[in-house]
């Protein structure tokens, strides 16, 4: 039994939490090396590597050895127990029930969105953001002091949790009309059937997904909350010390507000360092939008790399 969490939209049957999310690559090694040098806890098994922020329990992703490109394998959200016969009922009237991927633990509900991608929907507790997650405190230098740490001095930058995650997908309004009608999820704001992020009604950072225009399913980029901007740009400063000098930011953008880096990762995805995004409660009727693609992208920052929005994923998309 888990206990029900204190936020909650009466009467919707909806996700709550960006459970799991979980992809194969060609190199364990060198995913492992890579998100150590992000920031991440990493716990290695025979298949795989377990995603941790540092001082959760919780594993926010799994990656696991297979094939010759980097492919998203499944997703999984957290439910409440008390919607278990209300999403029984759901997916059996939607026809998309689906078998338990090869790679996950066989539990919960399995259906198929519309991009053939396979979901998990499991019982657990809710650990997507209920409030808007909190700058880290800070000190002002005495006077006489300089503020800023010796370079020498920086801590490593340590995300405190998987805040959302952006997929491709071919038809950006059918994800959507799916993520509504099955998952509950609410629209936060888009730009045409460009791209379209979407919140979750029992308390969400302004996006918990969100869907960019692609010819092929697949994982764009993970998004980890830190506590202020010095840690975004103090992130990209670590992973360029790692080896990894490719990416975008430091910025700001203007769907979500959120502070930005994105470092490009081994197989051409990306992670993000986030901060000060903004958040949707619970008993909140959020404003979405229309917005048109030059002036909604962010409000300052470098300029987009040309090969930011390319999907490097097979075009056949996931085996189960």
């Amino acid at each position: 039994m888990t206990e029900p969490h204190l936020h909650r939209r009466a009467g919707v049957v909806a996700v709550h939490s960006l459970n799991r999310f979980v992809f194969s690559v060609p190199d364990l090694d060198e995913a492992e090396r890579f998100y150590l040098s992000f920031g991440l806890e990493v716990r290695r098994a025979a298949d795989r590597i377990d995603l941790r922020t540092w001082g959760h329990p919780h594993v926010w992703g799994s990656v696991f050895h297979g094939g010759e490109a980097k492919r998203l394998d499944y997703l999984s959200y957290g439910i409440d127990e008390a919607d278990l016969p209300a999403w029984r009922e759901r997916i059996e009237g939607h026809g998309i029930a689906c078998p338990a991927h090869r790679l996950s633990d066989g539990g919960g509900l399995w259906l198929r969105n519309p991009d053939g991608t396979p979901l998990q929907l499991v019982v657990a507790p809710k650990v997507s953001p209920s409030e808007k997650s909190r700058g880290t405190a800070r000190s002002d230098a005495a006077p006489g002091q300089g503020a800023a740490p010796a370079r020498s001095a920086v801590p490593q930058v340590r995300p405190r949790h998987l805040s959302h995650l952006l997929f491709f997908t071919p038809d950006v309004r059918r994800m959507v009309t799916f993520s509504s009608q099955v998952l509950g999820l609410r629209m936060s704001d888009h730009s045409g059937d460009l791209i379209a992020f979407m919140h979750g009604p029992h308390g969400s950072d302004h996006h918990l997904v969100a869907f960019a225009k692609s010819h092929a399913p697949g994982l764009h980029h993970s998004s980890w909350d830190v506590g202020s901007i010095d840690e975004v740009g103090n992130g990209a400063e670590q992973m360029r010390a790692a080896g990894h000098d490719k990416g975008w930011g430091v910025g700001r953008h203007v769907l979500g507000s959120n502070y930005f880096y994105y470092v490009r990762d081994p197989w051409g995805s990306y992670a993000e360092y986030s901060h000060a995004i903004d958040f949707v409660p619970h008993d909140l009727e959020w404003p979405a939008a229309d917005h048109p693609p030059h002036d909604s992208l962010y409000v300052w920052g470098p300029p987009v790399p040309d090969d930011f929005i390319t999907n490097h994923e097979p075009v056949s998309g996931a085996p189960t």
